[in-house]
């Protein structure tokens, strides 16, 4: 099963995330700057309404006296219209104290320089007044009340709520319906490289209606897989030529050996031909061997190939097998096998992965020495033994091609198994590792760790 990307790691849903945070921005910005300005324009009209107001009863003093200009307030104060702000007039001496109006004390405004600020009227409400001196014991205040603007201000946010909620579902509704279809495209040429079949790299060649930088990546990725297919078939192909030809000549040696072996009757002889036997048998085995690391090496991460295998019938099925072989040796051998434990993989690779193991416990473990093989779910493989066990200065280098131990000398072998171990291994996105343990060598087999 293809490796899906987690959603909320999936560019293509910050893209939309990102788009949803900053129409909500754009929204809330705008509803912002229109509140801000109704109440900005709302203060300028006020100012402008009290500099009007003022300049008229400015105009009135100068010709008609205080008096006159007492009787106007009167007048203006009993007859407020009913669309303006409600206003509010002061007339005191020099002292502040109140001639005229409905104000009963003087603001902290300064009348001598005809200052505008705030009032705080009588019943608790703010006013926008402003003051000016008539004369060197008359001075004049007139004050307009601020308009409730609460009203229409909510009415406003609230406008704007529903209109921000239509443009985020809007930006997210396009923008799903956009990601998607991109994620579709990236999907085809992700799957290309998970499953690089004929029928995914014919997709990827066809490329589709879009001209832009994604169909150009699609076939750019297409080119690319079919060029790493013919490579890895002419590799392929190049290596078991080399084998055939490497093999046959050293199996013909081989039969002659054999016709030489039946027709010399020297015992010097005969045990030297046996011996070169061994070498070019060893030297086959070798050779298959590298051949199975280089090709498993070479499909790591392919999936093409791999059905589900269940491990756990395969592996109660060898432990059968080397039950009857550990008897005959003297070994005691083990066996904790969990049921149900199904993996998707090549069923041959793992019963040549699993025989490895096995034979490289019974190998060096000496008669009357333990081996136990577990499984668990997960998958998780271990194979433990109680022999001599692995140095430390050993323990990395195991691995590797043509790594043996020091403390294994007088075995058979060219180093060659462990290797062969991990690249099935990783073939099948397993790990393999050397447990650190007390006594013994300690093989697991799991999952990789996810970087």
């Amino acid at each position: 099963m293809a490796r899906l990307v987690e959603i909320h790691r999936s560019i293509f849903t910050q893209i939309v995330a990102w788009a949803i945070l900053i129409a909500a921005m754009i929204t809330f910005g705008l509803w912002l700057l229109t509140d801000t300005t109704i109440q900005r324009t709302n203060r300028l009209a006020l100012e402008r309404a009290v500099d009007v107001d003022l300049a008229g009863m400015v105009d009135i003093f100068a010709s008609g006296g205080a008096v006159e200009l007492s009787n106007r307030i009167n007048d203006r104060l009993a007859l407020q219209p009913r669309d303006a702000n409600p206003a509010h007039y002061l007339l005191a001496d020099a002292r502040g104290a109140p001639l005229a109006g409905d104000l009963r004390a003087w603001p902290g405004l300064h009348a001598g320089v005809s200052e505008t600020g705030d009032v705080t009227l009588p019943d608790g409400q703010r006013a926008l007044g402003r003051a000016t001196q008539l004369g060197p014991d008359l001075r004049l205040l007139v004050a307009h009340e601020y308009r409730d603007l609460g009203l229409l201000l909510r009415q406003v946010a609230l406008a704007f709520l529903a209109g921000g909620l239509l443009a985020v579902g809007a930006v997210a509704l396009a923008g799903w319906f956009a990601a998607r279809r991109l994620a579709g495209r990236i999907e085809r040429i992700n799957a290309a490289f998970r499953h690089p079949d004929d029928a995914a790299l014919a997709q990827l060649a066809k490329g589709s209606k879009d001209r832009d930088e994604i169909d150009e990546l699609t076939r750019h990725s297409g080119d690319a897989l079919a060029r790493l297919r013919r490579l890895a078939s002419a590799q392929r192909e190049t290596t078991d030529q080399v084998a055939h030809e490497m093999r046959t000549p050293l199996m013909h040696l081989d039969n002659r050996l054999v016709r030489a072996l039946a027709a010399t009757p020297d015992g010097e002889t005969s045990a030297r031909i046996v011996d070169a036997r061994l070498e070019i048998r060893g030297i086959i085995r070798m050779l298959e061997s590298l051949l199975d690391i280089a090709a498993s090496q070479a499909r790591r991460g392919d999936r093409h190939g791999l059905a589900p295998v269940d491990l756990s019938l395969l592996a109660e099925r060898l432990g059968e097998l080397y039950a009857d072989s550990a008897e005959e040796s003297g070994h005691g051998f083990e066996l904790a096998i969990t049921p149900g434990v199904v993996v998707e993989g090549e069923e041959m690779q793992l019963t040549r992965l699993i025989t490895n193991l096995l034979d490289n416990a019974f190998k060096f473990v000496p008669p009357g020495g333990n081996v136990r093989l577990e499984l668990e779910k997960g998958p998780r493989l271990t194979v433990r033994d109680d022999g001599p066990g692995v140095p430390a200065e050993e323990r990395e280098r195991i691995f590797e091609k043509f790594g043996r131990a020091a403390n294994r000398d007088g075995q058979n072998g060219a180093g060659l198994g462990l290797a062969l171990c991990k690249a099935i291994a990783e073939r099948h996105h397993l790990e393999i590792t050397l447990a650190p343990t007390e006594k013994g060598a300690c093989f697991t087999i799991a999952p990789e760790s996810k970087p």
